[in-house]
Formats: C-alpha cells, structure tokens, sequence
C-alpha cells in the first residue's frame, strides 16, 4: 500500500476553496509530468474535477464572485496517486474539501482535519482583504476564526505541517512587483496572530508557512463593490470580450506541495524493508523529481516562504 497524506482546503463559503483544487489539477499534468512523476486520480474525483473546470471555463463576462462555481455540497475527498511515470503509485494523496459553512456549524469536523492534515490550503479572497481598506475581510476571511482552529489542532504538535497562505481573484494586485508587495504586507498586517502562532517556539521548527497566489481565472479582474441591505457584492470583469480561461500560477501550491510532501516521505520512512528501499536507490526518483520542482516555485511577485524553509528542501 502507497504512503497516504491528507491535505485540506479551509476558508469560508464563497471564498474559492474549490477554484484553487481545479485551477491545479487543470496544471497536473503538465507540473507533474514534466519531473517524470504523474498524478492519477481516482475516476470520481475526475469526473467532478472536470465537471468543475468546464465550470471555470464558462464564467461570464460580467458576474459576481459568488455566482462564479457554487459551494461545496457536503464533504468530499478527492484523492490522488503520486509515482513514477508509468509505474505504480508510491504516495496516495487525498485532498479534504468541505462547505465554508462547516466553519461555523460543523467545528468539531473542521478542527479534526486540520489536525490529521500533513497540509492545509487556507484559501483568501483578496478583494475583500485589498478593498475598502480591508473593511470586508473580517466577514468573508475570518482570519481569528481560522487562527482558533489551528490554536486548537496544532497544540502539542508532533509531525511536521504545511500551510499555504492562497489568496485568489488577485489578478488586478499582482500584475506589479510594487502592488504584489502591497498584498504580501497585508497578509503579514492582517494574518498577524496565525503568523505568531506559527513563529511560537513550540509551532516555528515544525510548521511551514508559503504565500502563493493564484489566478485561478486568469483574465477576470475585480471592477468594484455595491453594498447591497449591508452586504458586500463583488463584481469581476474579463479584460476584454474574447479573452479565454488561462489561470496563472496555479501549479505553484501543488509544486510546494511536492517539495513537502516528497521529502516528508523520503525523510521518515523506517524499518529494514524501507533501509532497502534507499540502499538500492527506489527512492532517488522522488528525491530528484522534487528538486527538479522546487527549481520552478516562485519567491518573488508576492511569492514568499515565510518559514520553515528546512522542512521543504531535500539535501542530496
């Protein structure tokens, strides 16, 4: 049986949660296949997966992001398995996606998968967080709330953990160096009390922490807000009439994900049969194919590895 590794997707409804996870997987291919790895998904989570992308593809030329992909509908588990081109998995990996609403009616379910999770995606909407003077992140993001969970799942933590900060619809604060440095200093500003926890010395050798933005649409931009009976409305438009879906950097948290994921199984395999497994060089393909990998993740226009540096670099 292949090694197995849950990660998961926490943000609240609305936020594009699962934009991100399809944004990727339209990447798979093309991210893992060119470090002779591939990514075969089980044929549920294909089918939904792309169901979920033609989704993306129709989006219109003037909507609301809400009205962009409807919420999750209960829990689902997508999951994945990770080898050598043309060969037999070595890693299962199992992505936990659940409605933002669980963040408030279903806690105990939420503080469980973040606490059996190897990585968590917290998915941020960055006109809310950008706009207005951020007056509509505390609403939509709820970064305390977040923070509380992991207070709760990460105490007395014992296995090393990713976060991937992911803000999405950033298309309009990352098109310049100085407007994506704009967005990374409001992350730190507003994510302050995570980012402290994470830095605490219990958290700060076990936890890594990477901003990666993604475009999950790619030519869509946000055009303004109307406040309608005290309720934020988001309205996004196409850069012109005939511009197609082309997401951008959305194989930037599955390439993080590789870094850590690979050298968290390569690093803490144990027993005899797995000491034959590295004397006899099974595992040299892994430890090649996340390096060849880490080459393309990006540490710059509002990429950044706010710690932990060690836990997602292989040493030959």
């Amino acid at each position: 049986m292949p090694s197995e590794l849950k990660i998961t997707m926490l943000g609240h409804r609305g936020v594009g949660k699962t934009s991100i996870l399809t944004a990727m997987y339209e990447q798979f291919d093309t991210t893992i296949g060119e470090v002779g790895l591939q990514l075969t998904p089980d044929l549920e989570s294909s089918a939904l997966l792309s169901k979920r992308l033609g989704e993306l593809k129709a989006l219109l030329n003037d909507f609301e992001a809400t009205g962009g992909l409807e919420g999750t509908e209960g829990h689902k588990s997508f999951t994945f398995g990770l080898g050598k081109l043309g060969g037999k998995p070595s890693i299962q990996l199992i992505f936990q996606d659940f409605p933002g609403g669980y963040l408030r009616d279903n806690l105990e379910f939420v503080d469980n998968v973040v606490k059996e999770c190897a990585a968590v995606l917290i998915a941020i909407d960055t006109p809310s967080l950008m706009e207005a003077n951020g007056r509509w992140h505390d609403l939509i993001n709820n970064p305390k709330q977040i923070t509380d969970f992991f207070k709760s799942a990460y105490a007395d933590l014992e296995e090393p953990k990713l976060v991937l900060l992911v803000p999405v619809r950033c298309e309009k604060y990352i098109q310049k160096e100085e407007d994506a440095k704009k967005l990374l200093e409001r992350i730190k500003e507003k994510y302050s009390g995570l980012l402290r926890l994470f830095g605490s010395e219990n958290l700060l050798t076990k936890v890594a922490c990477v901003v990666t933005p993604v475009q999950t649409v790619g030519t869509v931009f946000f055009s303004q807000i109307k406040e309608i009976d005290g309720k934020p409305h988001f309205y996004f438009r196409k850069i012109d009439h005939h511009a197609e879906y082309s997401p951008q950097d959305s194989d930037q948290p599955l390439r993080y994900l590789l870094r850590f994921v690979l050298k968290l199984h390569v690093d803490t395999k144990r027993g005899w049969f797995n000491r034959i497994r590295r004397w006899l060089g099974w595992d040299e393909y892994l430890k090649e194919a996340a390096r060849k990998s880490a080459e393309k993740c990006k540490h710059t226009g509002g990429f950044e590895i706010l710690q932990g540096l060690d836990l997602l670099d292989i040493k030959k």
